[in-house]
């Protein structure tokens, strides 16, 4: 069988509103009704590629502030590209959390597909209405950016339990239990359906050994319950099994999701890269954030064949700190030297990391998550001095000579 789907939601893909050449499900939201709502978007739909945006040399980016402490993150990321003469104009897409359409993610998507990258922060979903989708999950099974990454690498200026870790996690983005396809069969029983299709699982696999092989990494694990789950777990398992022996160089084990919780605080040197679905990846990449420092430290990438999104790799709101100058705006810079590489801008991308270790590591100026009492534009202000350092001489550097004196609020 070609993939197992819990409840058999199959005959939902015979839908006649389907566009065979892309694979689209198209979006006549007026006329669906809210069963077919609730269970039109967890496929991967294939979409027709859009050029990316560039002209004279520069990319146009898709920017999603997000909600909490998003916005001021993202003001931070725009100062440093000021500062480090990064050739990128950002495309602003504000989205409601409390909107009861969709009309704010489409337009979102839209601006994705016309410049092909973006960069966001967490977006909340504050509708509880059937018909209004989960902004972050939309996006992601939208554009079919089915792969999310998360290099997990410690920071040697950063107290942590466990320190040279070096971890990939390689995570399913748009299937498993985020499938989105509950309903309540009668009064007080809900079923929650877990889609797993071995077509999205052997990309997954494939993408995990290509870069094992592609970046010299040695082993490859597969996260999963199939103990317990044998139909669509047992199915992501024997996807990845079946991938392996095209790798013969590449050692390949399994380890049920609870056992590597355990396995990752007590020893997790043993791990190197790590593959796994949708909900195990978000336990898994909390943990290994915790033991390299937090939340604010590191960045996740999800791609697709079209599109890329970067991102915070825990996808935490900070609603609590949001405007109190206490935000960690590591994990956001990265997110922001992960997208410079993608787009080929590797001088600007290499520019700020530099200066992002040499802030974190060298100089230890750190918020109070990572327990110092540094503030957010503290650590802005160091990275952003050794961008002046480095670029002073540089014929694009309009800023030279100029202190940097930010305002006490930039949102």
């Amino acid at each position: 069988m070609a993939s197992r789907i819990c409840m058999k939601v199959q005959p939902l893909l015979k839908s006649s509103n389907c566009l065979p050449q892309f694979g689209i499900i198209s979006r006549k939201a007026a006329t669906l009704s809210d069963f077919d709502i609730q269970h039109k978007t967890p496929l991967a739909k294939r979409v027709a590629a859009i050029p990316k945006a560039q002209y004279g040399g520069r990319h146009t980016v898709t920017m999603l502030p997000g909600s909490g402490i998003g916005p001021e993150l993202m003001n931070y990321v725009k100062e440093v590209f000021r500062y480090a003469g990064v050739p990128v104009d950002f495309e602003e897409v504000q989205m409601d959390p409390k909107s009861e359409t969709n009309v704010d993610l489409e337009y979102a998507i839209t601006s994705i597909q016309r410049n092909g990258v973006a960069i966001k922060g967490n977006i909340e979903t504050g509708s509880m209405s059937r018909g209004v989708q989960s902004r972050n999950v939309a996006l992601r099974n939208e554009l079919d950016l089915y792969i999310n990454v998360l290099h997990c690498k410690s920071y040697p200026g950063v107290h942590a339990r466990h320190k040279d870790i070096d971890i990939i996690i390689v995570r399913q983005n748009t299937e498993g239990e985020y499938a989105m396809l509950e309903h309540e069969s009668v009064n007080g029983v809900v079923e929650s359906m877990k889609v797993v299709t071995s077509e999205n699982s052997e990309r997954v696999a494939r993408y995990a050994f290509e870069y094992a092989k592609k970046h010299g990494r040695k082993k490859v694990t597969t996260i999963h319950k199939a103990n317990i789950m044998k139909l669509s777990d047992g199915l992501f398992l024997e996807t990845s099994r079946k991938i392996a022996k095209d790798y013969p160089d590449i050692e390949h084990n399994d380890m049920i999701i609870d056992n590597c919780c355990m396995q990752l605080v007590s020893k997790p040197h043993q791990f190197d890269v790590m593959i796994m679905t949708n909900l195990y990846g978000t336990i898994v990449s909390n943990v290994v954030c915790g033991l390299v420092g937090g939340a604010g430290l590191l960045s996740g990438k999800n791609y697709g064949d079209h599109y890329a999104i970067f991102e915070p790799g825990t996808r935490n709101t900070g609603t609590a700190i949001a405007g109190k100058n206490i935000a960690n705006p590591i994990a956001m810079l990265n997110a922001s030297v992960d997208m410079l590489e993608h787009l080929g801008h590797r001088y600007h991308a290499n520019l700020i990391d530099k200066a992002i270790h040499r802030t974190v590591s060298e100089d230890r100026i750190h918020t109070p998550d990572l327990g110092g009492q540094a503030t957010s534009i503290d650590v802005v202000q160091n990275i952003v001095k050794y961008l002046q350092e480095t670029t002073k001489s540089s014929n694009w550097n309009l800023y030279s000579g100029y202190e940097w004196k930010p305002k006490k609020k930039w949102y």
